[in-house]
């Protein structure tokens, strides 16, 4: 699959502290995305960084359900979902982009995930798959055809990111040297890349894009 950079946009996803090491919700190796993404992003006209945004008592947090633990299954307006650590706290440190992000090159940094009620992988859609973030709308006035994701977590913020992306008809692009995973449940990345590949989303290496 060939790729247009100047019909494409560069969306990197969740490249924060709290994703990092050290982190409330590390993501292991997830700092060793950031040089990646850097070089990645001087080779993009367009740039998207999405944040994760929460409040303080979020859906999502284990925390906000009493006897729960993080990384339990909770049902939550009929769907089964996952609850996480608190993290990302809107203000806080750890919702801050890694410091060696640069972000120069960004012209739209997206905050999801900041209804207290509604959680947000996608960079697309919240997670009732219905309510839109704003993004499509943003690439489709910018005319772009085609979008390369980046960042955390593979297995779920990018995986679902991706799906929608390629769900609304653009061409779609993981690069999978620029990313890192979750790795929870067992499989989660196997079960990600090859339903991705099913969709017809590429997964490449950077060295694709750089060379």
């Amino acid at each position: 699959m060939m790729m247009n950079l100047r019909k494409a946009a560069f969306v990197v996803v969740d490249v924060q502290n709290d994703f990092c090491p050290g982190g409330a919700l590390a993501v292991s190796g997830g700092d060793e995305v950031v040089p990646v993404v850097n070089a990645l992003a001087r080779m993009f006209d367009v740039c998207i960084a999405t944040q994760d945004w929460h409040p303080a008592g979020h859906v999502s947090f284990a925390s906000a359900h009493p006897g729960a633990r993080p990384f339990d299954a909770a049902r939550i307006d009929d769907r089964v979902v996952t609850l996480w650590p608190d993290h990302c706290i809107q203000g806080n440190a750890g919702a801050d982009f890694h410091p060696g992000l640069e972000l120069a090159p960004y012209r739209l940094i997206l905050r999801k995930g900041f209804r207290l009620g509604l959680d947000s992988y996608s960079a697309l859609f919240e997670n009732d798959g219905s309510t839109p973030t704003g993004l499509d709308g943003y690439l489709r006035g910018l005319g772009t055809s085609s979008v390369v994701f980046a960042g955390l977590a593979l297995d779920y913020c990018v995986y679902y990111s991706a799906l929608d992306a390629a769900r609304l008809g653009y061409t779609v692009f993981v690069v999978r040297d620029a990313t890192r995973a979750v790795g929870s449940p067992d499989g989660s990345v196997e079960r990600a890349l090859a339903d991705l590949a099913s969709r017809g989303v590429a997964i490449i290496d950077s060295v694709e894009v750089l060379r």
